[in-house]
């Protein structure tokens, strides 16, 4: 019978402050929409940096005739300097950070160019002449580079030693400046949203003032009272919850899985096994956010 009491109660003050009802979901959805991208780009990012870590080369550029190299100054490198470079690869003091390496020459760097850039009006002005040859590197570990870097740098017919993670880190410091972001504005999201819930959950308790009076005459707990104020936060920021899960849902089937996963084909991306993880989480902040801040709400209210 009292359950039938605090329910009866809760939708009295739903149907009371609906327009307030109707705005801590919408907040709610917005706020945690925003946490759900955040951590969504947080492990695309992840994913991505595991997957191309492991494939990013070191390249060692040859000299060409116009390079301007310290390492440069006879020119274009000499096939004894690329024997030079090769042996070095095959020594003891490289080879055992080495997984494997392969050179290629210019005509090979000009046909990959006109592959990569097809289409492009700039493959129409480069010549075999204008790229470098270049030994293509493979780490046992990645993060060993500067190994190579240092031991290479001073070669005599090598232009520059390049770790392609160098590039990589550049693009996923982009990615975190905008999860950064999106978790700031979410942030703030939540704030309006818990300052909403307190105060949608004293206006419904001013609206019902008299019956609260009624109820502590005749000795009604004092939990008894704010259950149904907490369970009205609770529905509303439960009911933003799921709009957000489902927005998160739909953004990675839709937008991720559909859209770029079919344009960009190269690199995996997040799929429904992140959503799993995503959804409860969105759910589990909501549904907390809400009873904290309708439970601090009564509580200063009945203090009143």
């Amino acid at each position: 019978m009292r359950f039938a009491l605090i329910f009866s109660e809760v939708g009295t003050g739903l149907r009371r402050n609906l327009s307030m009802v109707v705005s801590v979901v919408l907040v709610t959805f917005i706020s945690l929409t925003f946490v759900g991208a955040a951590i969504l780009l947080q492990m695309q990012i992840g994913q991505m940096k595991s997957y191309w870590y492991d494939k990013a080369q070191v390249a060692v550029y040859m000299c060409t005739a116009t390079s301007i190299g310290t390492n440069c100054g006879g020119g274009e490198a000499s096939q004894e300097q690329i024997d030079a470079v090769q042996a070095a690869l095959q020594s003891p003091t490289l080879s055992p950070f080495i997984e494997q390496f392969y050179f290629e020459n210019r005509d090979q760097a000009y046909q990959n160019f006109q592959n990569q850039f097809k289409g492009d009006q700039v493959a129409e002005y480069v010549t075999p002449d204008l790229l470098p040859q270049a030994f293509w590197v493979n780490l046992k570990d990645p993060s060993q580079s500067d190994v190579l870097i240092e031991s290479l740098s001073g070669t005599a017919g090598v232009d520059s030693v390049t770790d392609q993670r160098s590039y990589l880190e550049q693009i996923f410091s982009i990615l975190n400046a905008a999860s950064y972001t999106a978790i700031g504005i979410a942030a703030l999201m939540l704030v309006a949203a818990v300052l909403l819930i307190a105060t949608t959950i004293r206006l419904s308790a001013f609206s019902r003032r008299r019956e609260l009076g009624i109820m502590r005459l005749v000795g009604a707990s004092n939990r008894f009272i704010q259950t149904p104020f907490i369970i009205e936060g609770v529905i509303a920021a439960l009911i933003g919850s799921i709009l957000a899960g489902a927005a998160v849902w739909a953004m990675v089937t839709f937008f991720v899985q559909g859209y770029l996963g079919q344009r960009i084909s190269f690199t995996p991306f997040v799929g429904d096994d992140a959503t799993v993880v995503v959804i409860p989480i969105l759910v589990v902040i909501g549904v907390l956010l809400a009873a904290l801040s309708a439970k601090f709400a009564i509580s200063r209210y009945l203090k009143v």
